[in-house]
């Protein structure tokens, strides 16, 4: 437990380490904000959903930053993929990238699935990186093509669906997440709710079969020592 509460904190009556927790387990796990609210329960803490959204919405996203900008430098290899998602009767295109490691490079929930929204992509991940890919991966969707040749001309560009596996299977997460929310409620509530979700699973990355103990434990600790630096308070007892 700490001392000094962060200013962050500041006008909240919940301890930090449970608001720290709270988000935590939204954005780390596959819960409702209900789920979030009946484990908080079972370990004595009465605090309603709404309040747990609340949370979310407020330390999420700074989370996620401070994330990204202590992230190391990320593959120089980009694995882009697009997948249709539900949305109150709509059906918006959530584009992803990942690096050929894994990790989430960036997200971005656009109406379309043509050219100008694959321009947005790579504009946004150019900013983002500051750097352009050694190589990009897609499947034949014509857009990233077009895309690719009026931003980064001299980029060599693999497109194949069988090579592009990483960032097919990078969707999986968000499919829980969909059945577990019932849909998202809007495309800004998903782009925002995602862009938090996949920097948290980059910190937090899924084990691999190759891992031995060892490495899983050290990974573990070193997430967790780098989330109690990003919050500024160590994880609930």
């Amino acid at each position: 437990m700490t001392t000094a509460r962060d200013p962050i904190y500041a006008g909240y009556r919940y301890p930090a380490e449970i608001i720290s927790y709270a988000v935590w387990l939204y954005f780390r796990f596959p819960l409702s904000l209900r789920m979030v609210e009946e484990i908080l329960a079972a370990r004595g803490i009465s605090v309603t959903h709404e309040t747990i959204r609340q949370w979310s919405l407020k330390f999420g996203q700074e989370c996620a930053n401070h994330i990204r900008r202590r992230a190391p430098r990320r593959g120089d290899k980009w694995h882009l993929d697009e997948v249709v998602i539900s949305i109150a009767g709509k059906k918006p295109w959530l584009w992803r990238a990942v690096d050929q490691d894994g990790f989430v490079l960036d997200i971005l929930v656009q109406s379309r699935r043509d050219k100008r929204a694959a321009k947005r992509l790579l504009r946004k991940l150019l900013k983002k990186q500051m750097r352009p890919p050694r190589v990009m991966i897609t499947d034949k969707l014509a857009s990233y093509g077009a895309a690719k040749r009026e931003i980064m001309p001299g980029i060599e560009h693999r497109q194949h669906k069988g090579l592009n596996n990483r960032a097919e299977n990078s969707h999986q997460p968000t499919r829980r997440r969909e059945r577990i929310m019932k849909r998202f409620k809007s495309p800004r509530q998903a782009q925002r709710f995602l862009s938090v979700h996949d920097q948290v699973a980059n910190l937090f990355p899924r084990r691999r079969d190759h891992d031995t103990a060892a490495n899983i434990r050290s990974g573990r600790t070193q997430a967790f020592a780098t989330w109690t630096d990003i919050t500024g308070v160590a994880m609930a007892a």
